[in-house]
């Protein structure tokens, strides 16, 4: 059953006065999802949540309007809300505008989501945190600077083939092109996504560990990190074993992993670091703020159950933590 709340205002910087009903149903989590192959993370999420006794809230496309009608009455509150739908549909951009103005907290507070998200800018900070980034150069939008900055030198440095990313533009590899061989190449793509900056990467070609590629994922969740093999062609991942994790040196997974959160700020997010033949950790793929937590049980290239699991269960402890120490504003109104 629903906690109920006491009054409460809370007076924000959009000048909007909040006022949580004394009657509001509360729930410790509220995850907004719309893509079907969520459905097994959502359960795992739910069960994690119920197992630790806190209460769970989904918000799908049938419940946008009446949810974002009862949040904004006061008569339905959350402890946390993680958004996964927000960047695609606008429903539920709307009832995230609306949940920042309750005393809710974000896993991934969407200014930190903003700037994390913009590979130009993460590719600086990262060199200035002294994380290992692939060479790249930066192109300005299409719509700013018609002609493109980049000499022959440039080029010859890069090598061949390079890689082409939009800064802004992500998710499943939009507008990446991992073939580059050309001047024109770059001239092309730029012409595609006409207000973003672009990346021209040097293409990291990873050591062999075992007979296993020296690619990986690492996920981030509240200060857990999980590394898991995975391969960049094929996209399937495979858990790391004590054995391997000491035999090939890979502490640093975890460490440089720590370093993106503090840069990213965010709470829940992956991202991808080669080992190569040098023996360098490169970050090659760098936030990743929306992580794909298809359950590999069900789906050949998805994420090994037990990962997702582990996830689920920190997301829900931290929370549980949470409660207990008066984090959740909304719960403790």
């Amino acid at each position: 059953m629903p906690f109920h709340l006491q009054h409460r205002h809370l007076d924000n910087d959009s000048g909007f006065a909040y006022r949580i009903s004394a009657m509001a149903d509360f729930f410790h989590l509220a995850v907004a999802w719309d893509w079907e192959l969520d459905r097994d993370f959502i359960a795992l999420l739910e069960s994690q949540m119920h197992a630790h006794r806190l209460l769970f809230y989904s918000i799908s496309h049938h419940n946008t309007h009446e949810t974002a009608r009862r949040v904004q009455r006061g008569d339905l509150a959350f402890g946390a809300f993680l958004d996964r739908a927000g960047d695609i549909d606008d429903h539920f951009t709307h009832i995230s505008r609306i949940i920042r103005k309750t005393p809710t907290h974000f896993v991934n507070p969407p200014d930190a989501v903003y700037h994390a998200t913009d590979k130009a800018t993460m590719h600086l900070e990262f060199l200035t945190k002294g994380i290992e980034v692939p060479f790249s150069i930066i192109i300005t939008p299409y719509n700013k600077r018609k002609e493109v900055e980049l000499t022959l030198s440039d080029l010859a440095r890069l090598g061949r083939p390079f890689i082409i990313k939009p800064a802004n533009t992500t998710g499943g590899g939009i507008g990446v092109i991992v073939g580059a061989e050309s001047l024109k190449d770059v001239i092309e793509s730029r012409q595609h996504h006409k207000n973003d900056k672009y990346l021209l990467q040097e293409k990291i070609r990873p050591e062999m560990l075992n007979g296993r590629k020296g690619w990986f994922r690492v996920f981030y969740v509240y200060g857990l990190v999980i590394p898991c093999w995975w391969d960049d062609e094929t996209h399937r991942y495979f858990m790391i074993t004590r054995e391997e994790h000491e035999a090939f040196g890979l502490r640093p997974l975890t460490t440089i992993t720590k370093k993106i959160r503090e840069v990213c700020r965010l709470d829940f997010f992956s991202t991808e670091i080669a080992v190569t033949r040098d023996n360098r950790f490169v970050v090659v793929d760098y936030v990743n703020d929306v992580c794909d937590m298809r359950v590999q049980s069900e789906h050949y290239d998805g994420v090994p159950d037990q990962v997702v699991m582990d996830i689920c269960r920190r997301l829900a402890r931290y929370l549980k933590n949470a409660q207990a120490e008066g984090l959740l504003a909304a719960a403790n109104a």
